[in-house]
């Protein structure tokens, strides 16, 4: 805000303008901050290579292969399509195309997609896998409960780990 005086002899003009008269500034000049200017800014590199966590592939393919079970079990079930939460279900659908993108984009050539971003969206999408699948069972049917986690569980352990790939672009069933 600024705070407006005046001389008598002068119309009314802002204090920033008042400044810029007094000191002879040019008006870019004026609106630099000296104090808040960076010293060496050299030492800062604005390109500095994001460090991808060891283990975020692994829990990527991990988190796909749950779903994938969680989704082939659910199939399995006999169960309507009113009786199985489609909102959750949809948000489950999202997460795991989240992981896709993921798995394609820790595949792509250095320096092509912005992975400080992709690594902040990744990990907030892992976050919720659990709270999101415990929401998605807890709206299941009662009856549906028991029989559920034995399926999911024989379908887990039945799963290639390389399904965790599937609909991963460029690594399809005819890529070698």
């Amino acid at each position: 805000m600024a705070y407006q005086f005046s001389a008598p002899d002068r119309p009314p003009q802002s204090v920033s303008s008042a400044i810029l008269r007094q000191r002879k500034l040019h008006p870019i000049a004026a609106a630099v901050d000296r104090r808040r200017m960076m010293r060496h800014p050299q030492a800062m590199d604005r390109k500095t290579p994001v460090a991808i966590p060891g283990d975020l592939r692994a829990r990527l393919e991990t988190a796909r292969l749950d779903l994938l079970a969680l989704f082939r079990a659910l199939d399995r079930m006999d169960l309507s399509p009113a009786e199985i939460p489609q909102r959750l279900l949809r948000q489950l659908f999202e997460l795991d195309a989240d992981y896709v993108e993921a798995l394609w984009a820790l595949d792509q050539p250095a320096g092509s997609l912005d992975m400080r971003a992709m690594l902040r969206d990744t990990v907030a999408a892992l976050d919720q896998l659990l709270e999101a699948c415990a929401r998605f069972r807890k709206n299941l049917p009662q009856r549906a409960h028991p029989a559920l986690g034995q399926l999911e569980l024989s379908v887990r352990n039945g799963l290639d780990p390389a399904e965790a790939y599937n609909m991963v672009p460029g690594h399809g069933p005819d890529i070698g």
